[in-house]
């Protein structure tokens, strides 16, 4: 007898864990320290199965807990866990259709439909990207999350040789602190690695266009697969004129949200690379989407990680289950404690610096649900 995939909770938890003290990085607008902060999503069936997303808002944490638990919740609540397109389509249309693309439910929803997927992969005891019709196979793995920030680029290119002595073979370092120094420490790391260990660069939406007519043709000069985010989401027109700036590749998409904005993209012609990020896009459901979208225009799609090993480990099955699949953004951060120490280890680089799905039903990600209780932030 299958089990009843009746849902019987949701609940969303605002949660805040604090980073190792003197532990800091600076990149783009932001200096990271004190703490990281994110949003678990846990759904449970009437018969104790329970599944977990995540919902990525460092900023509004509580917000989005908020939208969760006194929206989302009520109306999910004695629905088929199962019927996981179907349920989006009822928050979408409760909450999104006649609201416009409202960024915070878009966010809210990702979590709901992450953990959604979990409990249906754990239901029918298959992994996810098995679900998604995918298979197991090696997909590359870059170097990012909080890594590789403004340092100098003595201390950049000692901390770029320790990323590869771990495994992997490609690097994205940070821009958007001024194009002469972007230059200098993109320059630096080529100098100090061997020719086939990859470069990208991300300017966090930083730059002007006098910025990124300076910076990417001498980016393209150092051999760096592309520039990510130069100009705020907003600023479609900028990445368009930016186009006639040389033969960089610009990336973008994980401050877009739903499919529509990925439409806009790519109507625009200018993005190479779509990194739509699970948690912030519109979850999985809204991935495959997106990743159709860009399959019609032959652009790889390569997902933006958030915080938690959750995120991590489903952007790898999404990777094993689409065309044309891009790159894997790897947690090189010294101090993340979401992916370290609440969650189980999402992938393990190979030999070639690749990674492949999880095995365990799900998204395999086991988590320490008394590690993120005690770390709940007050309402």
């Amino acid at each position: 007898m299958e089990p009843s995939m009746k849902i019987r909770e949701v609940v969303a938890w605002p949660v805040s864990m604090p980073l190792p003290p003197g532990w800091s990085l600076r990149a783009g607008p932001f200096t990271f320290s004190g703490a990281r902060a994110t949003v678990l999503v846990k759904i449970v069936t009437e018969e104790g199965l329970a599944g977990w997303g995540e919902a990525m808002s460092a900023g509004s944490p509580r917000a989005i807990a908020r939208l969760v638990n006194g929206h989302l919740a009520p109306m999910l609540a004695g629905a088929d866990a199962g019927a996981v397109a179907a349920l989006w389509q009822r928050m979408y249309e409760r909450f999104l259709r006649s609201s416009g693309a409202d960024a915070a439910m878009a966010i809210a929803i990702s979590g709901v439909d992450m953990a959604l997927w979990d409990l249906r992969g754990k239901a029918t005891g298959w992994p996810l990207y098995r679900l998604l019709g995918g298979e197991s196979r090696p997909i590359r793995a870059y170097a990012g999350g909080l890594s590789l920030g403004f340092q100098e680029p003595a201390a950049l290119v000692e901390e770029a040789q320790r990323l590869v002595a771990q495994g992997y073979r490609a690097l994205k370092l940070r821009g958007g602190d001024t194009p002469a120094r972007d230059l200098a420490r993109a320059a630096a790391v080529r100098r100090a690695l061997p020719e086939d260990i990859a470069l990208m660069m991300d300017a966090n939406t930083l730059y002007t266009l006098d910025d990124a007519r300076v910076a990417m043709p001498r980016l393209a000069e150092l051999g760096l697969l592309w520039l990510e985010e130069p100009f705020p989401p907003q600023e479609l027109r900028a990445y368009e004129r930016a186009r006639a700036f040389g033969t960089l590749p610009l990336a973008a998409g994980e401050n877009h949200f739903l499919r529509w904005d990925f439409q806009s993209l790519l109507d625009g012609g200018a993005v190479s690379h779509l990194q739509p990020d699970l948690s912030k896009c519109g979850g999985i459901t809204e991935a495959l989407r997106i990743a159709a979208l860009a399959s019609a225009h032959r652009v790889p799609v390569s997902p933006h990680s958030a915080t938690t090993a959750i995120n991590y480990a489903a952007s790898i099955h999404l990777l094993a289950a689409i065309e044309p699949g891009g790159w894997f953004e790897g947690d090189a951060a010294t101090a993340n404690p979401f992916h370290h120490e609440a969650c189980s280890r999402p992938y393990a680089l190979d030999e070639a610096g690749c990674v492949r799905p999880l095995e365990a039903p799900g998204i395999g990600v086991e988590v320490d649900e008394a590690m993120i209780l005690a770390h709940r932030m007050a309402d």
